[in-house]
């Protein structure tokens, strides 16, 4: 071990010696500019009709002079821009006049809010005044809002937070005009008499690919919100404590294929159910969110995915109760510009309440069963806001229901437990110092379960708690972060020793021998952390360098997502950027990454390399291209608990391109190929997809791919021969084929219909036997020996492979078939009617299926058995919600 860090510790030496020699560059300092605001004494509040005649405007002055971003950066746009501010007790009015000598080319894309089509004005307030967060509203051309709330100096967004507030839209020959009307009760900030805001404005002309801003902030300088103008003038303004409730009504109908005898499948279920939703004011900082019996019916269901090597899939959230806000309980554990760093592993996971119970219930002849899709989540409330002394505070509190499968033997029904009554708390603190340039913050997460029937498998109890921290220096252009983590688990002897031997730790390991599967253990305690150190501004030139590890008994999977323990690596990146334009080029980027993975038994297990670039061009086309090297690769899950195994080096890069996406038709497409040395490893990967909007108001895409693997040594099965382990392996040729169909038609920007579909196929076949027989040799004949003809055999009777070794003419042992064939369709079409500002009508149809085909026929034959020529589930559904809101 004390070598694996040495030799960690050369290599971010070595980077940091290298910047530091860089010739040392001129500080970047923005001169912030400054907007007085006047409050209406008397005058009539404009009204919202997308012209600036009241005269309320007329108490302040016009703002302008817009700097140009991009592509030019600081030279004058090609359109000028103007606007005005003014307020009362209760609101902000913002009025923008966006000049443009052909008003007649605006373009006026609709779409569903956060849309960000077309021509479009902004506006962001920094109402803490902390640097570091603000509210953000988004205007197009087309009236279409957008709305997200910034964090991390402008590197987090939250699209779904949703406030009320409200805009007009107008053109004439002068070009378009936005006037808005935004309630304070919206906003957070502090109860001074006299404040100053955070403030930024900024353009997108579309048609020129052009952004241009009211404060210039020079790309390559460190920080966004934090470099922000000033908003001046804001008086006796008193904060508003926001109370809104949110009930709602669903009613769903299911359909689906009717299952001769089995009493819970008669092909028809209906269903109907009530809950709230709502958002309190506790004081004017801190907010409370709850939800009683929530729904989730209109949420888009995942994509389908296969996993090969038996780690759990990462799926992103899209339920808005726990997306929203979601950055203030967000605690990634190692995150790098490098990436290859488990960029999903999380203290927080939401994905984990509500889940898919965790038991299935044990079912004898002639018995059928019913048991609920997900585990029904009773009631969850989270405590967020910042406060004006740099305060970030986040408290989520969830508990989830007992859930049990009724299982029916001719007509005499029982009960048995498959999830337990479960209670889910996050705790998140941090605060900002050093003129919010340094931040230290800490989370407490905790799963407590009460454990019922033959339950005892899961943890009794899972507590993890971290400390993080980042420092930035000169301008914003360094940091130094950093984060460390323990977690603890608690259950009996048998749910212990599962997470010892699970696919993430592997405490058996026959060649690990640092490490000991303990089974008269009830609990389980491990370390995890991550320490960087980087430049993002003044030059061109930037670079990140760091380590992060996970000790072999770190266990994060209750409350959080992790894939592995037992890992140690190394990571430097390195980036140079054009950002002016130059030849056919509007900007360019080039980059070069290289890794380093060890285990805590000071095994080296992975080495590689990577360069690859990105550059838009004049024309607004893009294109990237990359390369990874990996010439030494160890893996110590390959073979599922048996020994370290060595990989063939390897190499594999990709190719993307997209058109214009200005244009109302547009396409690209993206592929990459995988090879590894001997052709043990050989993949092709090609996607491609058009979209085109034929009217304003709609847009069609689609797209497809295709991936075609084959691994000569895929895990398969481990046996037993002679009283030793036999691990077997096998070629897998594996074709996958997808396609993904989208429409949306936008009314209004407060109407819109969406429908998505996805058919999805992938089927792998497995042949040419091998069982390992060295490890760590180099040569792919030497780990692994070829089964013959002689020595295995397919039993067709008893649906296995039987293996005679050593050729006495009795079966050794045997293993299944291996063989799969995976097929799916799932579809949604969404009505969605904001009708009154905050609450929304849901029409909703979901269709979809699944099953297995038949793996020896041809790929596209499974398909049509499975999914066109059975009846489908539909699953039709009406969600009624109405807000009651408190200014």
């Amino acid at each position: 071990m004390k070598k694996t860090y040495l030799i960690i510790a050369i290599l971010i030496f070595c980077t940091l010696r290298i910047f530091a020699q860089e010739e040392k560059e001129e500080s970047k300092t923005v001169e912030k500019r400054k907007y007085f605001t006047k409050e209406l004494n008397g005058q009539k509040a404009p009204e919202i009709d997308g012209v600036l005649d009241e005269e309320a405007w007329d108490i302040v002055e016009w703002s302008g002079d817009f700097i140009q971003r991009i592509p030019e950066e600081g030279i004058a746009p090609s359109q000028e821009t103007k606007f005005k501010l003014i307020y009362d007790e209760k609101y902000i009015y913002v009025g923008v006049r966006c000049f443009d000598t052909e008003p007649d080319k605006i373009v006026k894309r609709l779409s569903r809010r956060d849309g960000f089509e077309g021509d479009w004005i902004n506006f962001s307030f920094d109402s803490y005044h902390d640097l570091s967060s603000c509210f953000s509203f988004n205007v197009t051309a087309a009236g279409v809002k957008g709305d997200e709330f910034l964090s991390g100096d402008g590197n987090q967004s939250d699209s779904n937070w949703n406030p009320i507030w409200f805009t007009k839209t107008t053109i004439d020959d002068k070009g378009w005009i936005a006037e808005a009307k935004i309630p304070l009760s919206q906003l957070r900030f502090s109860n001074e008499e006299i404040q100053v805001w955070g403030f930024q404005m900024q353009r997108k002309f579309f048609r020129n690919e052009e952004r241009s801003t009211w404060q210039n902030i020079p790309r390559d300088i460190g920080g966004w919100i934090s470099n922000y103008g000033e908003l001046h003038g804001l008086k006796n303004i008193k904060p508003k404590r926001q109370i809104e409730l949110q009930p709602y009504v669903v009613g769903s109908v299911d359909t689906y294929e009717k299952e001769e005898g089995n009493p819970y499948k008669d092909g028809t279920d209906i269903m109907g159910t009530v809950g709230m939703d709502g958002k309190i004011g506790i004081t004017n900082d801190i907010t409370l969110d709850f939800t009683i019996n929530p729904d989730f019916g209109q949420v888009e269901a995942d994509p389908a995915a296969i996993s090969l090597d038996a780690f759990q899939i990462f799926f992103s959230e899209q339920r808005p109760f726990f997306i929203e806000n979601k950055n203030i309980f967000d605690y990634p554990l190692s995150r790098s510009q490098a990436g290859n760093t488990f960029w999903s592993d999380n203290l927080f996971y939401s994905r984990r309440i509500g889940k898919r119970p965790s038991a299935y219930p044990n079912l004898g002849a002639n018995e059928f069963s019913k048991q609920p899709e997900n585990t029904t989540i009773l009631g969850a409330a989270k405590f967020s806001g910042k406060t004006k002394k740099g305060w970030s505070l986040g408290l989520l509190e969830t508990v989830t229901a007992k859930e049990f499968a009724k299982i029916d033997n001719e007509g005499t029904e029982r009960k048995e437990i498959i999830e337990p009554l479960t209670n889910y708390l996050v705790g998140r603190v941090s605060k900002d110092f050093n003129n919010r340039n340094s931040n230290i913050g800490g989370i407490l997460t905790m799963t407590n379960r009460k454990l019922e029937g033959n339950l005892d498998f899961l943890h009794k109890s899972a507590t993890t708690g971290g400390l993080d921290f980042i420092h930035r220096w000169n301008d914003r252009a360094w940091y130094l972060a950093g984060n460390t983590v323990v977690s603890h688990v608690r259950g009996s002897k048998d749910a212990i020793l599962n997470t010892q031997q699970s696919i993430g730790h592997l405490f058996q390991r026959v060649d690990a021998d640092y490490l000991e599967v303990d089974t008269s253990k009830t609990s389980l305690t491990g370390t995890g952390g991550h320490l960087k150190i980087g430049k993002v501004g003044n030059g061109n030139l930037y670079f990140e360098t760091g380590i992060t590890w996970r000790t072999p008994g770190l266990e994060l999977n209750d409350l959080g997502f992790q894939r592995k323990g037992d890992d140690i690596r190394h990571f430097t990146w390195t980036g140079y950027q054009w950002r002016e334009p130059f030849s056919i080029f509007r900007r360019m980027q080039v980059n070069y990454n290289h890794w380093l993975v060890f285990d805590f038994g000071g095994n080296l297990n992975s080495a590689a390399w990577n360069i690859n670039m990105n550059t838009n061009f004049k024309n607004n086309w893009s294109a990237g291209t990359g390369m990874n090297i990996v010439p030494y690769e160890f893996s110590n899950s390959a073979l599922r608990g048996g020994p370290r195994y060595r990989f063939a080096p390897k190499a594999n890069g990709w190719l993307w391109v997209n058109s214009d996406s200005r244009k109302k038709f547009r396409y690209g497409f993206d592929t990459s190929f995988e090879k590894a040395a001997e052709n043990s490893v050989e993949s092709i990967y090609a996607n491609a997809y058009i979209r085109y909007q034929p009217i304003n108001a709609m847009n069609i895409s689609l797209s497809g791919n295709y991936h075609n693997y084959s691994d000569k040594t895929q895990y398969v099965n481990e046996s037993n021969y002679d009283g030793n382990p036999k691990y077997l392996v096998g070629t897998i040729k594996q074709k996958t084929v997808s396609m993904s169909i989208r429409i949306n038609y936008t009314i209004n920007p407060n109407l819109s219909i969406q429908y998505y579909g996805q058919p999805f196929i992938s089927r792998g076949t497995y042949s040419d036997f091998r069982y390992i027989a060295d490890p760590i040799a180099r040569q792919l004949n030497d780990r692994s020996t070829l089964f013959d003809a002689e020595q295995i055999a397919w039993d067709e009777s008893a649906s296995s492979y039987r293996v005679d070794e050593n050729k006495d003419g009795n079966t050794d042992y045997s293993f299944g078939n291996p063989d799969f064939s995976f097929v799916q369709f799932r579809s949604n079409l969404v009505l969605r009617w904001e009708y009154i500002p905050g609450s929304e009508l849901f029409l909703v149809w979901s269709q979809g299926g699944s099953g297995l085909a038949d793996p020896k026929d041809k790929l596209l034959t499974g398909f049509d058995n499975q999914i066109l020529d059975r009846k489908l589930q539909n699953i039709f559904l009406i969600k009624f919600t109405y807000r009651f809101i408190r200014q």
